[in-house]
């Protein structure tokens, strides 16, 4: 991906090129898909290298991919979400769970009124934890609903990809964030994370106390392993998972 105009000209903040789809409604029409994908990421703090839209960034490039390899309706991302234990860093906005649990149900209610009868919430914030809530209520209803990708898909991923971290260890702007933004998006990652690793495995009171009381540059992970080359086997095992949620939400149709 090119990353002319990234960076803007010094006058203003930066923008991702190429993050929001650009179907029109007879792409749409044509595809006849009936899952939809909604990218879920947030607006926070990812240390002094990596850009504040990093978990929107990772959700869409996960999203993405998702939709090169099957037949689904590619959403526009979810940018602001839950972020309230970043609230001690600048740039960092969060909506309350409230809020987030409405605009994705309200999304998946509108979907169903145009004819895509399911939806797979791609979810690149940890701190959404109210985003499961959503699913299963969504589902004891009897509506078709996902939240990818699952720990176990993760896990997978890393393995895949050679991520040396554990997913406990990467907790936040670490190996495997570094290494997708490597990948999808280049231009944004900042000189610096070569050196900027912290490891906090025991976080107990995090909910608590906030990230601030793990890091003081709002850091928790390994960025100096992130590479490229694993962003694109993180994202192509991702895409590999998907198939069976695929076929779950198909299969009653």
């Amino acid at each position: 991906m090119s990353g002319s105009g990234a960076r803007g000209n010094g006058h203003g903040p930066a923008a991702a090129p190429g993050v929001l789809p650009a179907d029109t409604t007879e792409d749409v029409r044509a595809r006849g898909a009936r899952v939809a994908v909604l990218p879920v990421g947030s607006f926070e703090q990812h240390g002094p290298y990596l850009p504040l839209a990093t978990d929107t960034l990772v959700a869409c490039a996960v999203a993405r991919e998702i939709a090169a390899a099957y037949p689904v309706v590619l959403l526009p991302p979810v940018t602001v979400s839950c972020s309230h234990e970043h609230a001690s860093w600048p740039g960092t906005v969060s909506i309350s769970a409230v809020t987030l649990h409405a605009v994705v149900s309200d999304i998946a209610a509108s979907l169903r009124r145009s004819g895509v009868s399911a939806l797979v919430v791609v979810n690149g914030h940890g701190g959404n934890y109210v985003l499961g809530n959503v699913v299963q209520e969504a589902s004891a209803r009897g509506e078709r609903m996902a939240l990818f990708p699952a720990a176990e898909d993760w896990e997978t991923a890393r393995e895949r990809a050679g991520v040396v971290t554990s997913l406990l260890t990467d907790m936040h702007a670490g190996e495997i964030e570094t290494s997708i933004l490597l990948h999808a998006h280049p231009e944004f990652v900042r000189p610096g994370y070569e050196f900027a690793d912290v490891t906090a495995d025991d976080r107990r009171h995090l909910l608590t106390l906030g990230m601030s009381a793990y890091t003081e540059s709002g850091v928790i992970g390994r960025p100096s392993l992130g590479s490229a080359d694993k962003g694109r086997k993180l994202l192509a095992s991702l895409a590999e998972s998907f198939g069976p949620y695929l076929g779950l939400l198909t299969a009653v149709e």
